[in-house]
């Protein structure tokens, strides 16, 4: 008797022990306000547009900067002196943005930063961040970036997510010629110099030549952007997937969209420094590049431009 006792107060113990220890997480759509999920489903619109819209750092970059000016904000000028409530951004070489909320603390009481990273995979081979290289093979494919030419101007360059722009795509087996391939590990069954993109067929039309079909390619890019062979090698062109955002499920609660590991950071990063009011401290929010390798180069957070940023803010 005495030891039923006891093994009912272990488990009466034991249950409230785990109360106070464990973490049981509950779904979101049961603890917060009912009045919130309209809020969301509009927020959650703007985020679509903006994934199916912008893929690439420079487009998110620019994108942001033009919200940015619509919203009050000015270009960051070290030699002005700012109040509270004024509102400025700096651009890194059009591939990052510091959006900067001034609040009514100094500076040297500390800032609120928020940094999300937007790059995304290169095109040609070089492919960027740790991908899932199956998952790029026969999928439609937009072509993104910038040329810089031979006499300095550039071409914005934007294939393939309009209604009737040629697409593109990473070619693969068929499966009666993939028995070898089909005997690799999943990591290995596409390899890295396997993602070469198909862009063209048809040769050059003319007196017999070699490379006809890579002359008709060029061919084409120069009558449409001026460009020549050469000018690819100041050029920075990323491939990426063609789809647009959309809704998962019958009851529309997921977004299927390209990039959301990078931008569903970045996006409402921004819009919280869009909408902060009278804030205490000084927001600044950074949207920047390379995190997938490192945050190295001249737009990875490993680099300067934010240290010097912060200084020419507290000048």
């Amino acid at each position: 008797m005495i030891e039923s006792v006891n093994t009912m107060a272990e488990k009466t113990n034991a249950k409230a022990l785990k109360e106070e220890l464990f973490y049981a997480p509950k779904h979101m759509a049961t603890v917060v306000e009912e009045d919130l999920f309209p809020k969301a489903d509009v927020f959650a619109e703007g985020y679509k547009d903006f994934m199916s819209n912008y893929k690439t750092e420079r487009e998110i970059t620019a994108f942001f900067k033009a919200e940015a000016e619509k919203r009050g904000y000015t270009e960051f000028d070290k030699t002005k002196t700012y109040q509270p409530g004024d509102r400025v951004y700096r651009v890194n070489r059009n591939k990052c943005i510091i959006l900067t909320a001034f609040g009514k603390k100094p500076l040297s009481e500390g800032l609120r930063i928020a940094a999300s990273h937007i790059e995304l995979a290169f095109f040609k081979t070089h492919y960027y961040g740790g991908i899932k290289k199956y998952q790029w093979t026969t999928i439609p494919l937009s072509l993104h970036g910038v040329i810089v030419k031979g006499d300095g101007t550039t071409v914005t360059v934007n294939i393939g997510e309009d209604e009737g722009d040629p697409q593109f795509v990473i070619t693969d087996l068929l499966p009666h010629l993939a028995k070898e391939q089909e005997k690799r590990t999943l990591a290995d069954a596409i390899k890295g110099e396997d993602l070469n993109v198909l862009v063209g067929s048809l040769p050059f039309k003319g007196e017999e030549e070699s490379e006809l079909v890579k002359l008709n390619i060029l061919k084409i890019l120069n009558e449409k952007y001026g460009i020549v062979e050469k000018d690819f090698l100041t050029a920075e062109l990323e491939l990426v997937p063609a789809f647009k955002a959309r809704d998962i499920g019958f009851d529309r609660s997921l977004i299927a969209a390209y990039g959301h590991d990078d931008k569903v950071c970045s996006y409402p990063a921004a819009i919280a420094n869009f909408e902060v009011e009278d804030p205490e401290y000084t927001v600044v929010t950074i949207l920047t590049d390379k995190e997938e390798i490192g945050s190295d180069g001249n737009t990875g957070l490993n680099s300067s431009y934010f240290k010097y940023f912060v200084e020419d803010l507290g000048e």
